[in-house]
């Protein structure tokens, strides 16, 4: 009997439908047919309104808080492989608890390990993702691990604002790594700010090392969440003299006071990917879409052909 080859079908959790639809423009495919029926005390079940035996199943889902985006992603892979799925691979443009990624103090739990676990167990291939808050995060894995960075989108975009004289910053010194790449790829200089924290998403002190008198600051990061850091650093950079500074992150997690902290910063714009759901109510931040990126990836891994263009800085 000839065998038939696997055919291609992409889901999407509720968390990511914007970008989904926008990778299988990208990929000339449909999106595949699922629903979430929500029961009256909140619970949920994810359901495949189509066959999905024998397919190739990729499933669009970041997984910021709530935990409900998680847990539907989980749901979702539990019955893809219940329905004789032949391969099952998550897309996690935003992997949630991965800045939980080590026992940094006494009696917390490595978050990022154990939502590595929960997928692995509940039958993926394989992940694609983007800008992991670590990149060891990826040994986390007994599957295959392709980590795409938004460098690759921004870099091309920040060559062509035509910026007279660039420095790269990063807002914290474990973002130097991070910034140091930028900056090689753009033939710039690197500044650093060193901060404390007072509490978790509260900034104490900073100081900056390095020059940023008369420079068009640009400040990198992995994600943005209360802008505490990203903002302070703003201001403190314009302090010292600098021309512009504006930020490039790649998920825009944007809680509590974010929207009005940028709004009311010294950053003349800010940049995110579209990994997590645009919010609006600030005209200072903008989205770049990852769209391209991830449906040339799935392409990639589909086809098996090598994707290490796509993600190597």
């Amino acid at each position: 009997m000839e065998m038939k080859t696997h055919p291609l079908k992409i889901f999407t959790g509720r968390a990511t439908r914007h970008l989904t639809e926008k990778i299988c423009d990208s990929l000339d495919v449909d999106l595949g047919h699922s629903s979430c029926p929500v029961f009256a005390d909140g619970e949920f079940e994810p359901c495949y309104e189509e066959t999905i035996r024998g397919s190739h199943i990729f499933i669009v889902q970041s997984t910021p808080p709530t935990a409900d985006n998680l847990l539907e992603l989980l749901l979702m892979v539990d019955a893809a492989k219940r329905a004789s799925a032949y391969k099952v691979i998550a897309v996690i443009p935003y992997f949630g608890y991965a800045r939980q990624d080590r026992k940094d103090k006494p009696r917390v739990s490595i978050g990022a390990k154990l939502v590595a676990d929960l997928l692995t167990v509940s039958g993926i291939d394989r992940l694609i993702t983007m800008d992991l808050h670590a990149d060891q995060i990826q040994g986390f894995f007994d599957v295959p691990v392709d980590h795409l960075y938004a460098s690759t989108l921004f870099v091309p975009f920040i060559e062509k604002m035509g910026l007279d004289n660039v420095v790269i910053a990063s807002p914290d010194v474990g973002g130097t790594k991070r910034a140091n790449t930028y900056a090689k790829m753009l033939n710039t200089g690197i500044v650093i700010c060193h901060k404390t924290r007072a509490r978790p998403n509260e900034v104490g002190n900073m100081t900056v090392i390095g020059d940023v008198e008369n420079k068009d600051v640009i400040i990198v990061d992995d994600m943005i969440d209360t802008a505490g850091t990203i903002t302070k650093a703003a201001n403190l950079m314009k302090k010292k003299g600098a021309r512009s500074v504006r930020a490039f992150a790649a998920h825009g997690v944007l809680s509590g006071p974010a929207l009005e902290r940028i709004e009311k910063s010294e950053l003349e714009e800010v940049y995110f990917t579209d990994s997590i759901k645009p919010k609006t109510g600030c005209d200072k931040i903008k989205y770049i879409t990852t769209a391209e990126a991830f449906g040339e990836a799935i392409r990639r891994v589909y086809k098996n052909q090598s994707i290490s263009s796509l993600y190597y800085k």
